[in-house]
C-alpha cells in the first residue's frame, strides 16, 4: 500500500473519540448518536457521507476550473440509507448527494463537459462506490436538475 493520509483516533470515554489529523489541524471530537453515545460530535455515518460529499464538491470545483468556468458557489446536501442485512446488522446501503450550483446552467457554457467528468476526479466517492452505491444529483442556481 502506498503512502496516503493517516489519522490517530483516541478514546476519550464511552463512544466519544478524538480524531487527530496531525499538528496543523485541531482535533475532531466524534461520538455515536443518542441513545448509544451522547451525540457530542458527528457519528461515523455522518463522517463517511461528509467525506463523499466534500470530495464530490471539490471535484466539481476542479472540473469547473479545468474548463475555466465559475458556478458562483456550490452547496450540497447528502443522506445515507442505513438498513439491516441478513444478520440483522446495520449497513450503509446507499448514499444520495444533491449538489446545487449558484449559477444557472446557461451561465456556465461548458457545464455539460464538466458534468460528464467531474465524478471521475473524486477519489473518495469512486472508492466508496465499489462497495456502497453512491448517487449524485447536480442542480443549478434555479434548482434545475442537471444530472
Amino acid at each position: 500500500m502506498g503512502p496516503g493520509p493517516s489519522i490517530t483516533i483516541t478514546q476519550i470515554e464511552g463512544y466519544k473519540f478524538a480524531v487527530d489529523f496531525g499538528s496543523v489541524l485541531p482535533l475532531l471530537i466524534v461520538d455515536e448518536a443518542v441513545p448509544i453515545g451522547n451525540g457530542e460530535g458527528p457519528f461515523p455515518e455522518q463522517i463517511l457521507v461528509s467525506a463523499v460529499t466534500n470530495c464530490l464538491c471539490a471535484s466539481l470545483v476542479f472540473a469547473l476550473a479545468k474548463f475555466k468556468q465559475e458556478a458562483e458557489g456550490i452547496r450540497a446536501e447528502a443522506r445515507c440509507e442505513v438498513t439491516r442485512n441478513a444478520e440483522n446488522r446495520l449497513r450503509i446501503t446507499g448514499i444520495a448527494v444533491s449538489i446545487s450550483l449558484g449559477a444557472r446552467a446557461e451561465a456556465v457554457p461548458r457545464i455539460d463537459r464538466v458534468l460528464e467528468q467531474f465524478q471521475r476526479f473524486c477519489t473518495v466517492s469512486e472508492s466508496v462506490q465499489a462497495g456502497i452505491p453512491v448517487t449524485v444529483a447536480v442542480r443549478d442556481g434555479a434548482g434545475t436538475l442537471l444530472t
